[in-house]
């Protein structure tokens, strides 16, 4: 494309992507990373175990998931924008009470609240507007506005043990509050007011593909009788085994003291490498938007989980800090080119009319793998399954379902259906 109608593009594009990237950024303080850094303080002065707090938190992500399935279909029947500002003033209420929270009972809705807002509805936000929004660059809308998840998990946990060498945690969740309010939600009401308003009137934004036809979109119960939206579940998502990537990447850094005391390597060194994973998450990301947008999402889905199983195979065959290093850019491209594929995929499949609530169900699977996998890794350990053929055997499974997706394929690149816009 010439470049002044690339510069065209962006213009009339930029305020939608700077309203997914804000949305997916925002998503951060609902995260495991980022939650995670004041586990140690929340157990120190509220007197709570290890397990009491894990259980606290996998009670809160799983509730969190049972409304996300309800919650997650207003995005089909409401503003965007106004949802995601609504979400938005709720996770900076959760964090001005985190603050002050003197008992598990309270931390245990607000971890709720957190989680849901967070992981949950920012994200999904994210991911049903940006391919509502783009229909002939969708690739590569979504490329750019899903580098706020690198963006935060390359940020915050530097920015939040800078704060801490100066502010106590609960002024920091205080802070966090305060900004998101001031900051945040009036970039993203101005964003997401200007990208309802050029969506409608760009040709690069409309209804219609490049070639002049307007998707077919199914209902989500339509969806949940088509064979094809559960043959993708084990490679994508949460069932039948709970080996999926959501599953894969929560549990393995969830347990990283445990594999860095196993590897004999300093948690300083492992930590180093969060650069290398979020570069590459970021690089593929942006690679695969433009790849999407020629070939469709279901050209990735053979590939993407591939460097994971190579990642994983490596990591369990050696002990080397080099290998840990390389594991984690090589998880960075598959959760870079997994933003892309969730991201297009279900539009391409089922259309965008009721994407929010055929999302829905996609986000859940993912927040009950996230939810379950730091449990069922930790009672292998307890049983004797070592970490190491934890991970050989997380390997294998996840280079099967690239397999099962190569095959796959033919079926679901053959069945995106459109119909011919009627004038």
């Amino acid at each position: 494309m010439p470049l002044d109608l690339r510069n065209e593009w962006l213009s009339r594009a930029g305020p939608a992507l700077g309203f997914g990237t804000l949305l997916t950024f925002g998503s951060s303080f609902g995260q495991t990373y980022f939650l995670s850094l004041f586990a140690g303080e929340l157990r120190s002065e509220l007197g709570l175990s290890h397990g009491f707090l894990g259980w606290i938190y996998s009670a809160a992500t799983f509730c969190s998931a049972f409304a996300l399935l309800w919650l997650g279909k207003l995005a089909d029947r409401y503003s965007i924008t106004a949802l995601a500002i609504a979400v938005l003033v709720g996770l900076a209420a959760c964090a001005v009470l985190m603050a002050g929270v003197t008992s598990w009972v309270l931390l245990a809705l607000l971890l709720f609240g957190l989680r849901l807002g967070g992981q949950g509805m920012l994200g999904h936000l994210a991911l049903t507007a940006i391919p509502r929004w783009f229909k002939r660059e969708r690739g590569r809308a979504l490329g750019i506005a899903m580098l706020g998840f690198p963006a935060g998990e390359a940020l915050l946990p530097i920015i939040v043990a800078f704060l801490l060498t100066l502010m106590t945690w609960r002024e920091i969740w205080l802070c966090l509050g305060v900004h998101v309010v001031v900051i945040l939600v009036p970039l993203l009401a101005w964003f997401g007011r200007e990208a309802e308003r050029r969506v409608t009137n760009g040709p690069q934004l409309s209804g219609r593909t490049a070639s002049g036809t307007r998707e077919l979109s199914w209902t989500r119960k339509q969806v949940l009788r088509d064979r094809r939206f559960f043959a993708l579940l084990p490679g994508l998502l949460a069932p039948p085994f709970m080996l999926a990537p959501p599953f894969i990447m929560t549990g393995v850094l969830f347990h990283q003291v445990h594999l860095v005391d196993i590897k004999g390597w300093a948690l300083t060194e492992f930590g180093a490498c969060y650069l290398l994973y979020a570069g590459t998450a970021t690089a593929v990301s942006l690679g695969c938007g433009s790849f999407v947008d020629r070939y469709r999402s279901s050209a990735l889905l053979p590939v993407y989980l591939v460097p994971l199983g190579l990642g994983l195979a490596l990591l369990a065959g050696t002990s080397s800090i080099f290998a840990g290093a390389v594991f984690m850019m090589l998880m960075g491209a598959t959760a870079g080119g997994a933003t892309i594929v969730l991201g297009a995929l279900w539009a391409e499949m089922y259309g965008t009319d009721h994407l929010g609530a055929i999302r829905s169900v996609a986000t859940v699977l993912v927040v009950f793998a996230t939810a379950i996998a730091p449990g069922v890794m930790g009672w292998l350990l307890d049983q004797g399954v070592g970490l190491d053929w934890q991970l050989a055997v997380m390997a294998g499974y996840t280079l099967a379902c690239a397999f099962w997706f190569a095959l796959l394929r033919p079926t679901i690149s053959s069945q995106c259906p459109e119909v011919e816009m009627r004038s």
